[in-house]
């Protein structure tokens, strides 16, 4: 049985503590952090306050596991920009991130921020791949020694315009070649993969099968916007293939409609993950 962690967005403006708390009550042993929720510009995040916020989740039952939605604060941020200088700073961002990831004791970084990533008009997708590898594998240097890995997620093309498949994220990592490059999978972002309807569960779960050896992380949600089992996609068979391949990591509970409240999407969305990890 994997380990269930619930992003911290859900709780919107909700004091931490207060967050943490209805996370453990809900079922949730761990929680990822969007680092745009702990400040204004997250570059002034420190390494003390992660240890803080890991110490306020401990004592709630709770550990952090990582972060998400990377670039969305401080603003410009861009990952396969032509401009070098920018891309050095997106770097030292994401590296300056990785410490702080640490010292919350997390040890994954999901990579997605969809419009901090775009092919820019008139820029080669192939450019834009060598330029976000070399990116990736220099903040991999960073983040590999303190033992967090960045897993880059693929989007859907409503989202963006780079990697929007499972496929185009193994391409990525490869370039990237660095141990600690891995794959991040979102059961929303890979319905865009597939056709839509009652199906779509069973066609999820081939992608998930087909890319076991790269695969670090995964959300668990509904192409609704909505948790797992809060929409068409069955999220049975999605499970039953992360238990055919073993995967050890984290299923992570993403949402980006807050609708009808935090404690209920909490709460469903937990009982469909363990009715379907049980139905195998």
């Amino acid at each position: 049985m994997p380990r269930y962690a619930l992003c911290n967005e859900t709780y919107q403006d909700a004091p931490l503590d207060e967050a943490f708390k209805d996370m453990s009550d809900a079922g949730y042993q761990g929680v990822e952090i969007a680092p745009y929720t702990l400040c204004e510009d997250p570059t002034h995040l420190t390494e003390e306050r992660g240890a803080e916020i890991a110490r306020m989740a401990a004592d709630h039952g709770v550990e952090v596991i990582g972060l998400h939605w990377l670039l969305v604060k401080p603003e410009g941020l861009h990952l396969t920009t032509p401009d070098r200088m920018l891309r050095a700073k997106t770097a030292a961002f994401a590296g300056h991130l990785a410490k702080v990831c640490a010292a919350m004791g997390g040890k994954v970084m999901v990579w997605g921020s969809p419009k901090a990533r775009e092919v820019l008009p008139g820029e080669d997708r192939l450019e834009a791949m060598k330029r976000a590898a070399e990116v990736l594998h220099g903040v991999c240097e960073t983040a590999g020694p303190l033992g967090v890995t960045i897993a880059f997620e693929p989007l859907g093309p409503a989202e963006t315009n780079f990697v929007t498949t499972a496929a185009e994220g193994v391409e990525l990592c490869k370039l990237v070649d660095h141990p600690a490059c891995k794959l991040h999978l979102d059961v929303k972002a890979m319905a865009s993969e597939v056709a839509p309807g009652k199906g779509s569960g069973e066609a999820i779960a081939q992608i998930v099968r087909d890319n076991k050896e790269w695969l670090a992380h995964f959300h668990a949600n509904d192409p609704n916007l909505r948790g797992p089992g809060q929409g068409e996609v069955d999220f049975k068979p999605i499970a039953s293939a992360l238990e055919e391949i073993e995967y050890g990591g984290w299923v992570s509970v993403e949402v980006f409609d807050y609708t009808p409240d935090p404690a209920t999407i909490a709460r469903q969305s937990m009982a469909c993950l363990r009715e379907s990890f049980s139905a195998g």
